[in-house]
């Protein structure tokens, strides 16, 4: 009974830590959970190959942002449009996903794998990944 008494004494005197250690355990979780509903991501070989094998090419910046630079034959439709553009992608031919850094094509991902398309990947680090293995990028 002494040491049940002591355990929610500790809890009580600090619970604002105990708090922060559950938040910061979440926030570390975070891009764990998003990777899982992007489904799988590529780096920059892999990426290439599938886009030599015939791979639509989806940029998900904005249009500004695609403007200033994209792969080549890449078609652009902003994460916020995806769902009302989905069907301007052809759909007997996969998906790569990129946008700036790697976030906004894990949503694009998902939100292209709730709407029923099975081979979609995401490029792991996004243009800024493309661009520091030295491949070509192209502007508009």
């Amino acid at each position: 009974m002494l040491v049940l008494g002591s355990a929610v004494k500790f809890i009580i005197d600090n619970l604002l830590l105990i708090a922060i250690a559950f938040v910061s355990g979440a926030l570390l979780m975070w891009p764990l959970i998003g990777r899982r509903t992007a489904g799988p991501m590529l780096d920059t070989l892999a990426a290439t190959r599938l886009i030599n094998d015939g791979a639509v090419i989806l940029d998900v910046r904005e249009n500004a942002e695609f403007a200033a630079g994209h792969l080549a034959n890449a078609k652009n439709i902003p994460v916020a449009d995806i769902d009302k553009r989905a069907s301007e992608l052809p759909a007997d031919k996969p998906v790569l996903v990129m946008c700036a850094m790697g976030q906004r094509a894990g949503k694009a991902a998902g939100a292209l794998r709730k709407l029923g398309r099975e081979q979609v990947f995401s490029l792991n680090g996004g243009l800024k990944a493309w661009r520091d293995a030295g491949l070509p990028v192209v502007k508009s």
